[in-house]
């Protein structure tokens, strides 16, 4: 039984929140969390999961082989976070004073709900403490009326530092103003030291269209990617070991400790080994036999603007799983792990497409490439195909939900086994 991937989008206001949600579904299903400072008894045919700093969680199943089949994606989305200091006060109104995180369609986050939201550090009775924490209370960012702005419609540019404050109250002279530390520790408790808050968007997920084939929610980029891997490994019984990683940071370069370009991975595996008893020798012959699948959405052709994807090679929404190629190496696939994949998945039936970029735009990286340069193993970058990505709110299709976890599923269950780097077995389970 599938998770409800729109309960998910909206309770996952943050990378936090995500994590949060990833770790109820594990823990559901008898995963055992470790932490990365204590030691570690790790046994074959177990489940566990670790979590690092609270916005990122590698985990994984061990089986009787030793080898990796890993997925990666990411908790993070296009937002904007909050600076320290109180809120601001132009003698009218009180404002949040936020800066951009990631590269978001500026003009979607305007008149739409807001809550703010991630996690606080708190002092209380002499210990710090890390606390997901999110306010009762709902913002926006208001735009200003067609009447001040009459080009508005034949397009305008946003400055984060002057357009993009959300609103948050009144400035009511002779009354105690509310504040966002005062409610906070209110809720929560203890004294607020710093935090990490994000201005995030607080959208309740719909279905639409004439048979609800579409969904609108918030974070579809990049959490349907992470949950279906979080479904599809619960579901999975592999030989080997199977991972799943949920980085944070994509979205701004994955340049910090619990990102796709930290050594988190790369730890977490040879921990694995260490526990296992596997000797160096064996382990880094275990890399060259293993599979990393970089699970991070792809864009569908739009129904207004087919012009911009490329004409031979149209990705639908319903389609099934995208497989992400590029010339420049910003996706990680080349020709022998994409058969790879569409062997395994023409062997259980299960729906998949090719994506690439036209070749006169731009085409954006993602962390599969970056995952590759801490652990270099065989790596594929696939991912749900959507519509508006880096919206506050996007568009997908359920069934790629449901298909992108049987996909992953089939992954995981598969027996890779690579001779050499030009000859691989693969055993499909019935």
């Amino acid at each position: 039984m599938n998770a409800d991937i729109l309960e998910l989008l909206k309770s996952s206001l943050t990378p936090y929140h995500a994590v949060k949600e990833a770790e109820k579904l594990l823990l559901q299903n008898g995963f055992e969390k470790l932490e990365e400072s204590e030691k570690w008894n790790i046994k074959k045919h177990g489940k566990y999961y670790v979590v690092r700093d609270g916005s990122a969680l590698i985990a994984f199943k061990t089986g009787e082989d030793f080898s990796f089949t890993i997925t990666a994606s990411h908790t993070d989305s296009p937002c904007f976070k909050l600076k320290g200091g109180n809120e601001f006060s132009d003698g009218n109104y009180l404002k949040f004073n936020v800066e951009k995180y990631g590269g978001g369609l500026f003009y979607s986050m305007l008149d739409i709900p807001l809550k703010v939201a991630g996690r606080i550090i708190t002092e209380i009775d002499g210990k710090i403490l890390s606390i997901v924490a999110e306010t009762d209370q709902t913002f926006a960012i208001p735009s200003v009326a067609i009447h001040f702005n009459r080009q508005a419609n034949d397009g305008f540019k946003l400055n984060p530092q002057t357009d993009m404050q959300p609103l948050a109250g009144l400035v009511i002279p002779g009354i105690d103003r509310n504040s966002l530390t005062k409610i906070l520790e209110k809720k929560y408790g203890g004294k607020i030291l710093d935090f990490d808050l994000f201005a995030s968007p607080a959208i309740t997920p719909v279905k639409y269209g004439f048979n609800d084939e579409f969904a609108l929610a918030p974070r579809v980029d990049n959490l349907t990617s992470a949950f279906s891997s979080v479904e599809a490994l619960i579901a999975s019984n592999p030989k080997n070991v199977a991972m799943i990683y949920l980085a944070d940071n994509e979205e701004v370069g994955s340049r910090t400790k619990q990102s796709a370009g930290s050594t988190f991975l790369k730890d977490i595996t040879e921990r694995i080994s260490l526990c296992l008893g596997i000797e160096r020798e064996e382990y880094l012959s275990a890399l060259a036999k293993s599979l990393l699948v970089s699970a991070d959405n792809a864009h569908a052709i739009h129904p207004n603007h087919p012009e911009l994807s490329d004409k031979q090679n149209p990705v639908v929404l319903g389609g099934g799983l995208v497989i992400k190629h590029h010339a420049c190496g910003n996706y990680t696939t080349d020709g022998y792990s994409s058969a790879l994949i569409k062997h395994i998945l023409n062997e259980t039936g299960n729906k998949y497409q090719d994506f690439y970029m036209r070749s006169d735009l731009p085409c954006g990286g993602t962390l599969g490439a970056i995952s590759s340069s801490q652990l270099s193993i065989r790596s594929v970058d696939v991912g749900m195909p959507q519509l508006a990505m880096h919206s506050a709110c996007e568009t997908f299709a359920p069934s790629d939900y449901d298909n992108a976890i049987k996909c992953l599923t089939a992954i995981f269950n598969a027996k890779i086994e690579t001779k050499s780097y030009d000859e691989t077995n693969v055993k499909i389970d019935d």
